[in-house]
This record gives C-alpha cells, structure tokens and sequence, in this order.
C-alpha cells in the first residue's frame, strides 16, 4: 500500500520529487479520505488526526509499538511528542504517504521528512520502498551533488538537532562540500598554474564567492565542523573566515558570552596568515568580550609576529570599561605593550634578525603608538606614561630608531596635555629622548620649546654646537666633502682686498651653512630671552592688578560714607524745612485772629 520506487518519483525544477502513487495504490486527492473508518487519533501538540491505524502500522515502526505495547488492548489515541520534527505538518506529509497519496519532497522539506522517517521507525524492515529509503534517495541524487543545495539543507539541519546529526545527516552533508569543493578546484588548478606556489595562492578562489554568502547565519558548530573538513586536504581561504566573523560578531544583540565563544572558535580555525586587519578586529572582539585568556595571547602573538605589515589603527586596541587601572581609559596600553614585545621575543626565540627597514618601520609604529596615547589619554598618570616610554626604548634596538623625531613629538605632545606634571617625572621623561638623533628641525623646536626643563634645552644647544664644530672640521678637508668631485665643475669667485684668492663653492656652502646655524641658535637665544621678558612684564602687570584693586577699594568704601553723609544732611535739611514752615503757619493764623478781636 503506497508503495513508492524511485522510477515512480518525478524529479521537477529546484529540486523537487514528486511521489506518486503506483497502480496498485488508492487514486485520490481526497485528504483526509472519507470512506476509511477513522479508528486511530494520533495528537501532536495541539492538533489531532484520526486514521484508520492499518495504513499507518504498515508503515510506522514507532506507532505499531506503541499500539502493541499498550496495555490497552482497545486503545484508539496515541500522542507523539511535542518536538516531533515538523511537527504536525511534517507528520500530515507522512500519512498522506501512509494511505499512499502524492507528496512532493523539496530541499526545505527533506532534512525533515527524513529525520521523521528516522523518529517513526519507517525502514526498509518495517515496509519496502518506505519513506526512510526515499528520502535517501533525494538526498543521495539531488542535495549531495551541488555545494548550494548541501548549504540550504545544512541550515534546515540547524533547527533539528539532535536527531540530524544521530542519523549522520550533518556530517553527510558536510563532507559532500569538502568533497565537491575539492573536485572544483583541482581541474582550475590543472589548467591555468604550474607554478606549484601560484596554485596553492589561489587554490580557494573558485569557491569563495559562491560559499560566503551561503554560509551566512550558520550555526557556530557546524561552520567549525565545515572548515575543518575543508582544510583536511586544501588550503583555507581567510575570507572565508572573514566573511563568517563580520557576519556573526556584528549581530545586534548578541550576548557577551556568545561573542566570547565565537572569537575563541574562530581563533582556533585561522589559517597561517591571516589579514593582520582581520586579526586586530578579532582581538578587539575577544577583549570587549572578556575571551579567554589563551585565546587574546595567540592572537597577540599572531600580531605581534607581523607587526611590519601593520598599521596605527591595528595596535590602538580600545580598552574595556572598568579595565586598565582607571575607568578613562581609552586604548588598553597593556595589549599592545604585549603585541610590541611578541615582536622582540620571536626575534629572540628564532635567533634571527630582522632587515634594518623592518625594524624602523616597527620604531616608527611604537612612535606613533606613544602620540597617539598622549594625545588621547587625557586620563594616564605621569608615572603610567613615563613606564611606557623607557620600555619602548629597552626594547628597540638601536638599528631601529635612526630618528628620534618621533618619540620627542610624542613626549612634547604628553608634556602640552599635562602641564602640570611634576618636574622630575617630567625631567626623568625627557631623558629618555636620545637628542643626538633628532634632526636639526627637531633640535631648533626643542632649543625653543619651554616645556623641556633647562637641562634638555642645554643639551640640545650643546649638540648643536657639537655638529657646528664637526661640520667645520669637515669643511677643513675638502676630501671629506660630499661634493668634492665635482669641484671642477663650479667656476671660481674672486674676493677684492689684500690677500685675495679664489673661494671654492664648497667653502661658500659651507660658510653659509654655518652662518645659517649661528643665526637660528641666535633667533633661538632671542626668543628665551623675549619668553623671559613676557613673564617679567606679566608679573609687573598682576602687581599692578592687585594695587589697582586696592585703591580702587578704598574709593569706593569713601564714596560709601559720603553717600551716607549726605543722605544724613538731606534728611536734617528736609526737617529744619518742616520746622520752619509751622512756625510760619501758626504766625499767620495768630496774625488773623487779632485783625478779627480789632474789628470786633
């Protein structure tokens, strides 16, 4: 009943099969049928289905012992479990095939139809050409052979665990990828490289486009498995890995701890070289996410191996809230701290020395690191700051600063940010500067700059009185010159007066040369002294400040008592007026009443 071969199944468009039933089995489309009498219910959840039990027994393992092993002999309700795959519309596909209707198996429904199959017992033991063998089918003619196919029902597998992976349909699944991956890239590789180096370079190419984006929204486990199987026999391309992470890591909403367990997961499946971009992004992730410890060493340690291919951005690492020593800080300085000495102690480890522009690239990268940090870190403590700036030096080596200009811009920069450090810390920071290789603009901001203590200032001066003198010595033999083999090519200049002779181009180089020098350390001493000048100026101007506040004070406690004065003279003037002008009224009035008695 219902039977179903694969010459009965009709294979359509995007991977659909049709089942059809053969001539020996009920022609309808009636469903449910009508004429059956309904003897058997079958819940699911919240929905029931009522059968007639004999076209479900024939074909269902589970429900014939469940029926047999009731102790019910006139049982008529069975219940599946709620997490049945597919539930009860996966379960309406399976007795629609029970009572041998058609139904049609697609790529999305397939990882569920046969993981059913698996969970009601429909074997080949139970009933020829069952649901179990014709699933397999399917997925042995149409899943395996295409990558894109594998892909979509790998995801459909997500939502099935763990009965999928019980019947090895992941693993199926996954295998075939590796395996059509690899029948993919050997015949590209046959036909356009020889070169055994080029052809491991692209040995990914041909299925990276069309594998990224299929690979979007896949489970952590079954990408981690996926990779390993296809780095068995090739090489993995990091955009693969790429292209998973910026998908995964930027999930909005996404747990700390889900975080944390994918860079840990996808650390442990990096290829030998990765992007050092890539990895400064990885070990953003695991630091923000607290990963273990293990997983931000190794990819400190891959950075750090790397870290001439790498730029400013990749080592300003931002630093956790509550991280660092003080809540305001802004780059986790320990992290990349790490990272330059993973540089050194590899170089130590494999006893081999780096190219001299290896070294000053990294030099010149701690330099900016340190500006960087002075300028941002508004918040780092002078001793914090001092710390870092001895340690750069003990590590690089001298072949790897020719120019101090860096680490000098850095301090100054720190020095403007703090103005209030103390002047010890501020002395001890300075010293760390090596003034003979600043350069001689260098030299000419630093003979100038007032936040240098005097010591650094003298210094600097000295150096360059060092070079004036050396540069004169230099002048003296003409062999030492750098131009001296094309003195043949400048005319000569002749000088008027007593004594006159020809003056070489070399010496009037020279000569304007050090005459240039003399007047810089002569603008520079001008300005020392116009510095001091304007804080003598600013101390007579506070002082001034002061007595003008003072008398203008004293003015306005006098102005205060005049005031009260003549508000106390108005006040007798007004009663004198009152006075007066009573007196006068009463006068008058006295005056009329003796013309009145005289009349009278």
């Amino acid at each position: 009943m219902g039977a179903v071969t694969t010459g009965d199944a009709k294979v359509g468009m995007n991977g659909k099969r049709m089942l059809r039933s053969n001539s020996s089995t009920r022609h309808t489309t009636e469903w449910p049928i009508s004429d059956a009498s309904s003897d058997l219910t079958v819940e699911i959840g919240t929905t029931s289905f009522s059968f007639h039990k004999l076209p479900l027994i024939s074909r269902s393992g589970r429900i014939r012992k469940l029926l047999s092993e009731s102790k019910d002999p006139k049982i008529s309700k069975i219940k599946l479990p709620s997490n049945t795959p597919g539930g009860a519309p996966a379960f309406e596909l399976v007795a629609k095939f029970s009572f041998g209707i058609s139904i049609e198996l697609t790529l999305s429904n397939i990882a569920t139809l046969r993981c059913l199959a698996h969970v009601l017992e429909m074997t080949e033991d139970i009933s020829e050409k069952n649901l179990e063998a014709i699933c397999e089918s399917f997925i042995t003619d149409i899943v395996l052979p295409s990558i894109s196919n594998c892909i979509f029902v790998l995801h459909q597998c997500q939502s099935l665990i763990p009965i999928s992976d019980d019947i090895n349909l992941v693993s199926t699944l996954i295998q075939a990828i590796a395996n059509n991956v690899t029948k993919e890239q050997y015949p590209s590789l046959q036909q356009s490289y020889i070169d055994t180096k080029q052809a491991a370079e692209t040995a990914y190419m041909p299925y990276n486009n069309h594998l990224e984006p299929l690979l979007r929204g896949l489970n952590l486990d079954f990408f981690h498995r996926l990779v390993t199987a296809l780095t068995t026999d090739h090489h993995l391309s990091p955009h693969l890995l790429i292209h998973y992470a910026n998908a995964s890591l930027n999930y909005p909403n996404q747990s700390q701890t889900s975080t944390a367990h994918t860079v840990e997961t996808l650390t442990s499946l990096l290829p030998s070289n990765p992007p050092i971009p890539f990895l400064s992004g990885l070990l953003k992730h695991a630091i923000a996410s607290s990963a273990s410890i293990p997983c931000i060493s190794d990819l400190e340690r891959r950075i750090g191996s790397r870290l001439d291919d790498a730029i400013l951005e990749d080592v300003l690492i931002p630093a956790k809230a509550g991280n660092g020593g003080d809540g305001n800080s802004v780059f986790d300085v320990d992290a990349a701290m790490r990272i330059f000495a993973a540089w050194f102690d590899e170089e130590r480890d494999e006893g081999e020395e780096r190219g001299e522009g290896m070294m000053v690239k990294v030099g010149r990268l701690m330099d900016s690191f340190i500006a960087e940090v002075a300028a941002a870190e508004r918040g780092v403590t002078a001793a914090r700051f001092v710390e870092m700036a001895e340690m750069m030096p003990e590590m690089m080596p001298e072949s790897g600063r020719v120019v101090a200009d860096g680490l000098y811009r850095a301090i100054d920069i720190f020095l403007k940010v703090h103005p209030d450090i103390k002047d010890a810390d501020r002395l001890r920071l300075c010293k760390t500067i090596d003034y003979r290789k600043l350069s001689p603009e260098a030299c000419t901001h630093a003979a100038q700059n007032e936040r240098l203590p005097t010591q650094m200032a003298v210094q600097v001066l000295y150096i360059e009185q060092t070079r004036l003198r050396d540069a004169m010595n230099h002048v003296s033999n003409p062999n030492n010159f750098p131009f001296h083999s094309f003195t043949g090519h400048f005319p000569m200049r002749s000088s008027s007066g007593a004594g006159s002779g020809t003056i070489s181009p070399m010496d009037n180089y020279a000569s304007v040369r050090i005459e240039n020098r003399e007047l810089k350390l002569e603008v520079a001493r001008m300005r020392m002294r116009l510095s001091e000048l304007e804080k003598d100026h600013l101390s007579l101007k506070q002082e001034f400040i002061v007595k003008r506040d003072a008398a203008s004070k004293f003015m306005r406690a006098v102005t205060t008592k005049l005031n009260m004065l003549k508000s106390i003279f108005k006040k007798e003037l007004r009663l004198k007026k009152s006075s007066v002008s009573k007196l006068d009224l009463e006068t008058k009035v006295h005056l009329k009443k003796r013309r009145h008695h005289s009349i009278s």
